[in-house]
């Protein structure tokens, strides 16, 4: 198979609830020598560009509305010529960042091709309303933006995030995926579905 997947790392600022965080990002790109998937936005196009080489860009698909994770998705569409994705139950922060900046959208179960497979949206509310994991079944890769890291769920103590609700989507969807899936995150190292399943019970135990 001559899909290949590439991570792209660029650092700045998350910024919610009147609070302000540094913090480093993974861009995944998804693809082959002619086209690519570009998953998330963060921070700085030039990187990215750099990384998609002239390739054409099917996509560029925001696991989730915070702004550290589409900070620069309309420059990037306008460079590249390719539509941004955003589930919309993120509308809400999304307009936070870009407001009145139009988006396609993402609907659970949307698949989306590329370099002679598919990236199945899987919806995994509770980071926020909105965020989506992408998994690609052909190559056993999920990528979780911030719903699912080594060591439990992405953070839920912020507006418009609920625990209950995370906990449900990574034990109803994400779980139910082969535990040899490896997970590609939004931040920091992977991990893998075996890896992470066993710890559920201790993740709601420690709630958020």
């Amino acid at each position: 198979m001559s899909l290949r997947i590439e991570r792209v790392v660029t650092s700045g600022t998350f910024t919610l609830d009147g609070g302000e965080w540094d913090v480093e990002n993974n861009i995944w790109l998804i693809g082959d020598d002619n086209e690519v998937v570009v998953i998330d936005a963060a921070h700085n196009a030039g990187p990215i560009v750099d990384a998609v080489g002239g390739r054409t860009v099917k996509a560029i698909v925001c696991t989730h509305g915070h702004n550290d994770h589409v900070t620069v998705a309309p420059e990037l569409s306008a460079t590249v010529d390719a539509p941004i994705l955003l589930h919309p139950a993120d509308d809400v922060l999304w307009e936070q960042t870009h407001p009145g900046i139009a988006h396609a959208v993402l609907e659970d179960g949307m698949r989306i091709a590329v370099a002679g497979t598919d990236i199945h949206a899987l919806h995994t509310p509770g980071h926020s309303p909105g965020s989506n994991c992408l998994y690609v079944p052909e190559a056993g890769e999920l990528f979780s933006g911030d719903t699912l890291f080594s060591g439990g769920p992405g953070a839920t103590g912020r507006s418009f995030s609920d625990f209950p609700t995370i906990i449900g989507s990574i034990r109803d969807r994400l779980f139910a995926l082969p535990a040899e899936t490896k997970v590609n995150t939004g931040h920091g190292d992977g991990t893998s579905i075996g890896e992470e399943s066993p710890h559920l019970e201790e993740w709601i135990k420690r709630g958020s």
